[in-house]
């Protein structure tokens, strides 16, 4: 791991009851915690957040994902179905410097801690909420997952094959990426809040995050004036050639370098063809401006591919780098976690864990003053639920031994 690693101390201060599970959510309140808020889990005293994926009776077989989205946390057990235990969290809440929450529609104000409720504990509270479809939505009492929302807001429209069927992503934009726009929304109202004083309600939907991630593609709408199209490797509503993936050796599913030449840039064309040794093409009507190369575009593809099928994709990438032609080797997971430099740089970073095999798994990407953030452990069911309980109300040993019996925890 890289010694070159900070704690932030941005949030320090902020404290944070995090209702959230799966995701979307977590993936929010993760950010937080690596800036710093203490973000305490509130989760269910049998099984805890579903995302870390328990099964009773048996050991945890596959921690990573809740690994993934719930690092430098810490994990309190309360049984919310509980009059005791409602009664705590709302004292919590009232500690609390944000509440955010993304069960099922309607959940959280079967349980009692609704909007209404929770603003008359703390009216200072920034109270956020994560959902499927927002409010008005024709849908907004549907549940929903990353692929629901993706479908929904449009990425698997633009995704695929060009006269295929519509494809779905292998990121998980409508989690985490609602997860950040979320997170950044908390961050400018808690700045806010020191000026007015005041709490606010905010809400995210998923469907409605996706549409953000789909500006270039409703600018491709806007220019053409019908709905942004499936374009495999290319991209949709960009008339340029050379673009796309080019087949590298030794002919692997992933040996693929992608090539990019711009149109404002007419010199990326004519260094193309010297790496390859085509300059006998440089000034060819055929191949001179970027609408001769879109109307044979096979052509200029199969030129292209004569080239790289004869290099390994980094090395392919490397010299077309060093051209000034912009390229990028197609890496999957296990190169990327091979690539040493990430962890040297602690974009990578291994997390220890008191139970399971350390696993390394990406960081906060951000580096401030030339230093990323430090990747703690995700918490265990309840690890944290006498420190918390004591920290935040004061509670004694004998209190939480007290609720513990009363199956407030």
């Amino acid at each position: 791991m890289s010694p070159n690693l900070a704690d932030f101390t941005f949030l320090q201060g902020v404290k944070i009851v995090d209702l959230t599970q799966f995701e979307a959510g977590p993936s929010c309140t993760e950010a937080l915690a690596w800036m710093g808020a203490e973000v305490v889990k509130i989760e269910n005293p049998k099984m805890g957040d579903p995302g870390r994926r328990l099964r009773p009776g048996q050991p945890d077989t596959d921690p990573y994902y809740f690994h993934a989205f719930n690092a430098n946390k810490k994990s309190i057990t309360v049984n919310l179905k509980s009059p005791a235990g409602l009664a705590l969290v709302k004292d919590m809440i009232r500690h609390a410097d944000v509440m955010i929450e993304n069960f099922a529609p309607g959940a959280i104000e079967r349980l009692g801690l609704s909007y209404d409720v929770v603003k008359v504990i703390n009216p200072g509270i920034i109270y956020a909420q994560v959902k499927g479809f927002g409010e008005g939505s024709p849908f907004e009492q549907n549940l929903a997952f990353d692929m629901i929302a993706q479908a929904c807001g449009g990425t698997f429209s633009v995704t695929g094959d060009k006269n295929g069927p519509p494809t779905r992503p292998g990121i998980s934009l409508g989690d985490t990426g609602t997860g950040m726009l979320m997170a950044i929304t908390i961050v400018s109202a808690l700045y806010k809040r020191r000026e007015t004083g005041k709490g606010h309600r905010l809400q995210v939907a998923m469907q409605d995050a996706i549409l953000h991630y789909m500006r270039i593609n409703f600018a491709t709408q806007g220019l053409t004036g019908r709905a942004a199209e499936r374009g495999e490797s290319k991209v949709p509503g960009v008339s340029n050639a050379p673009m796309g993936l080019y087949p590298c050796a030794p002919g692997g599913p992933n040996d693929y370098v992608y090539i990019m030449t711009s149109r404002a840039n007419p010199e990326h064309w004519d260094r193309l063809l010297k790496l390859i040794e085509r300059e006998d093409l440089i000034g060819d009507p055929r191949y001179l401006t970027p609408t001769d190369r879109v109307a044979r575009e096979d052509e200029v593809d199969e030129i292209i591919s004569v080239w790289t099928r004869k290099n390994n994709k980094l090395d392919a990438m490397k010299l077309l780098g060093e051209a000034g032609i912009p390229a990028g080797a197609v890496l999957d997971t296990d190169e990327l976690n091979k690539d040493v430099t990430f962890e040297q740089r602690g974009i990578m970073q291994t997390m220890v864990h008191p139970v399971h095999r350390p696993f390394k798994m990406p960081g906060w990407p951000v580096r401030v003053d030339g230093r990323p953030t430090r990747v703690m452990s995700s918490p265990m069911l309840g690890e944290h639920t006498e420190q918390v309980l004591s920290d935040w109300l004061g509670l004694s040993a004998q209190a939480v031994a007290a609720l513990k019996a009363e199956g407030a925890l």
